[in-house]
């Protein structure tokens, strides 16, 4: 559970005027927190509705225990249900701290703000509001049918939970997708209330189980106890009755306890499955609550989102003219609130599923880590929060007093960052011949005065024939190697401290296209040249065809790899980045989807990985001694059947063993049927698996773009160095106020003498309202 989750684009009011408007006969289908709400809302905006609840249990039965709801949320009640709000607030029980415990060491966090209530007390005020106001609510009864309902009323509202009839009759409409996830988990209590939210972690003979504790009356907690399938299986708790179960757990948990018991409410082991659907509406049908989406319990309450839920429908319903646009508006306004939402559930979810990868992170650096494991919660945020806290992650970390973790120095062999920031390669489809020019020497120059530990070219092809565009450089020549010169030049004389970085690469099955403005990843009208790669596959319908490389050829292109290396460092360059990502050639090596060779180069991933790994050693072979080597491989397909983040850790393990000094790690771009999970800094999570279990330093990239998160996922131990792309273009001078906005001038970031009067940021008109000096009331 995350604390103060904001309540992106939620209806915080609903003017609850008395009308007539359309629809009138409701029926509502769920007698949980959401339905209940929205069956009130209705009501109360239109008295002379005739508003009915099926609810297939009696008026206390009910799963789990205690609810949490944000301070937005209540916001939201108290405006549009006062007297829902008054009985709220009499029974929440309110604290503030978040306790990590781990390895019998505990860290607290303050400053977080939680309010909760026992979920049967919620329905009992629900239940008393619905009456008071006249909804007709059917206790142990089952629904009729739904196409039944929508034709005998004039809304349907399904609010009939994660396992949705109703959802389910419509699925072609709604098209669900369920997803289950690794961990079993079991909703319990305690009699006795914790004094913060806890989150306890149990290493024991069979795996790592955690415990998410939090207090909702003024003697009970709620406690979920939660571990993955396979420890679940090896503790036998698939084979013991329920209540040895509880007993077990109580046991395992007994120094959170204080040995006392915990207790059931109907309680069995479950597994999470996170609902999406592509619509929530059909018709006069809407989906509301956990039958049309869920969020792991771990990042906040289902019945938070299902309460926002019930005021953005009432709302919409209000300001709409009619049904199908009431709907439409809801489903529009809800979607990316709750799909945000989800995005960081399962960013949390999937922490949980991989804790074990971090139980040798120190203890503050632990705790930080789980604090924002949603990425919600940052570095800035948690400051705000508890400053002592993060201050003391911080030293521990190693930061000098007043450092952001972001301008902490990094070391690759023999080359020192003095900042964790890095210039992402970027393609910019300019060159002539292959040949950088002054749009380079101003495109990477500029991004090298502007603070950046390491600025990377974009990718340098080895080849003319390996060229994704007529427009993309080179080093396959002596007057390519001699213009990179002039650009390596000029940044180590003009952004002293700033190291440069070539990408090498060969665009494989996806080259020969036009320039990315004139058409992306389209095949030349003329002028082509002829294709290779690891198998004769198109890239897309309409691409060309390449030629399956022969062993003949292989060698050619080891050799070319290695010249370029050659000339990249007799041209100045401090870190060689190896391009084995996105699809091209090396990348169309290793992905089982690209790559159906049955030689001694295709097969299993051992096998996929064999050329790949010959051109690196050619690389290394020439690339000097001191000087790193990188990798960027793509960590997922984002496709069925194809490269897979556990392929990733493997993967990273093999290029570490022959001498790489780091990945970098994107994902995807490899085949064009390809559905990326975009989001905030979506591909960290890959960077993190293979930095714990490989063992090798990272670099992320994607969806980076504020200092905020760079702070944030170098002080969490997610990645060593943060890669930047669209930042860059936005503001070549990126890091260097990124400095500036933190108050931060050490020896993390220098201002280039010419620039420094820029080093703070400059005054703007005033924008605040002189206050009023006398106010009077009527």
């Amino acid at each position: 559970m995350e604390a103060d989750v904001r309540n992106e684009g939620a209806r915080g009011s609903v003017d609850l005027r008395l009308t007539t408007s359309h629809p009138q006969r409701i029926a509502i289908i769920g007698g949980g927190p959401g339905g209940l709400y929205a069956a009130a809302l209705l009501k109360r905006l239109d008295p002379t509705r005739e508003i009915t609840v099926w609810e297939r249990n009696a008026p206390d039965e009910t799963f789990g225990f205690g609810v949490v709801l944000s301070d937005e949320t209540l916001g939201g009640i108290e405006h549009a249900d006062p007297e829902v709000y008054e009985a709220l607030q009499r029974d929440f029980t309110r604290w503030d701290d978040i306790d990590i415990v781990h390895r019998a060491t505990r860290q607290t966090s303050g400053g977080h703000g939680f309010a909760a209530l026992g979920r049967k007390r919620l329905l009992e005020i629900l239940h008393d509001r619905c009456r008071t106001l006249g909804v007709d609510i059917r206790f142990r009864t089952e629904a009729p049918d739904p196409n039944h309902l929508s034709s005998t009323h004039d809304l349907l509202v399904a609010a009939d939970g994660v396992h949705s009839a109703t959802r389910q009759t419509y699925a072609q409409v709604f098209r669900p997708q369920v997803t289950e996830h690794r961990c079993r988990y079991i909703w319990l209590a305690a009699d006795f209330p914790f004094d913060a939210f806890r989150f306890e972690i149990a290493e024991t003979e069979h795996g790592v189980m955690q415990l998410h504790g939090y207090p909702y009356a003024a003697d009970a907690s709620t406690v979920i106890v939660e571990m993955r399938e396979e420890v679940w299986q090896a503790a036998g708790f698939d084979e013991v009755a329920p209540q040895e179960s509880i007993e077990r757990c109580a046991k395992i948990f007994a120094d959170a306890l204080g040995g006392r018991p915990l207790r059931s409410n109907n309680s069995a082991w479950t597994t999470f499955r996170t609902v999406v659907n592509d619509r929530w509406s059909h018709g006069n049908v809407v989906l509301l609550g956990d039958a049309a989406h869920t969020a792991h319990f771990s990042i906040g309450s289902g019945t938070k989102l299902a309460v926002e839920d019930a005021l953005a429908l009432a709302a919409c319903l209000e300001e709409q003219p009619d049904v199908p646009r009431a709907l439409a508006a809801y489903e529009e306004e809800r979607k990316p609130v709750v799909a945000s939402t989800q995005r960081a559930a399962r960013a949390s979810l999937e922490w949980f599923e991989n804790v074990r990868l971090y139980l040798d992170q120190p203890p503050r650096q632990f705790a930080f880590n789980l604090l924002t494991r949603s990425r919600r919660v940052t570095h800035d945020n948690l400051r705000l929060r508890d400053a002592r806290f993060t201050e003391a992650v911080e030293r521990e970390f190693g930061c000098p007093s007043g450092t952001p973790p972001m301008f902490t120095p990094f070391r690759l062999r023999g080359l020192t960052l003095r900042n964790r920031v890095v210039v992402s390669p970027m393609d910019m489809y300019s060159a002539v011949d292959g040949v950088p020019g002054d749009f380079h020497l101003v495109h990477l120059g500029a991004r090298a005065l502007g603070g950046a530990g390491l600025v990377m070219t974009e990718m340098v092809c080895v080849s003319e024939e390996g060229r994704i565009t007529p427009g993309c450089t080179g080093l396959y020549t002596g007057r390519q190697a001699e213009a990179w010169k002039r650009i390596t030049d000029f940044v180590h004389a003009q952004a002293p401290g700033t190291a440069i970085g070539v990408q090498l690469g060969h665009s494989g099955r996806k080259g020969s296209t036009k320039l990315m403005w004139e058409g992306m990843d389209e095949p030349l009208p003329d002028g082509n040249w002829p294709l290779t790669a690891a198998s004769p596959l198109p890239y897309k319908p309409g691409s060309q065809t390449p030629r399956e490389l022969t062993r003949a050829q292989l060698t050619d292109i080891r050799e070319q790899f290695a010249a370029s290396a050659w000339r990249a460092a007799r041209a100045g360059f401090d870190l060689l980045e190896l391009h084995c990502a996105h699809g091209y050639l090396l990348s169309g090596f290793l992905s089982p989807l690209t790559n159906r060779r049955t030689d001694a180069y295709g097969g299993s991933l051992e096998k996929r990985l064999r050329f790949p790994l010959e051109v690196f050693d050619a690389v290394r072979a020439v690339w000097p001694e001191e000087k790193p080597l990188t990798v960027r491989i793509s960590a997922t397909d984002w496709a069925e059947g194809g490269t897979t983040a556990e392929h990733a850790v493997e993967t990273a393990r093999a290029f570490a063993a022959h001498g790489a000094d780091a990945i970098d790690v994107s994902t995807g771009q490899v085949v064009a049927e390809e559905r990326p999970e975009y989001g905030r800094s979506y591909q960290t999570p890959f960077a993190d698996r293979i930095r714990h279990e490989a063992g090798v330093p990272v670099i992320a990239v994607g969806a980076i773009s504020s200092w905020d998160d760079v702070n944030s996922l170098i002080l969490a131990g997610r990645t060593d160095l943060c890669a930047l792309a669209r930042p860059h273009l936005y503001d070549p001078h990126w890091t260097l106020h990124a400095a500036a906005e933190q108050g931060y001038d050490g020896p993390g970031v220098a201002w280039p003498a010419p620039y420094r009067a820029g080093s703070r940021r400059p005054q703007t008109g005033r924008t605040d309202a002189p206050k009023p000096r006398l106010t009077l009331s009527r």
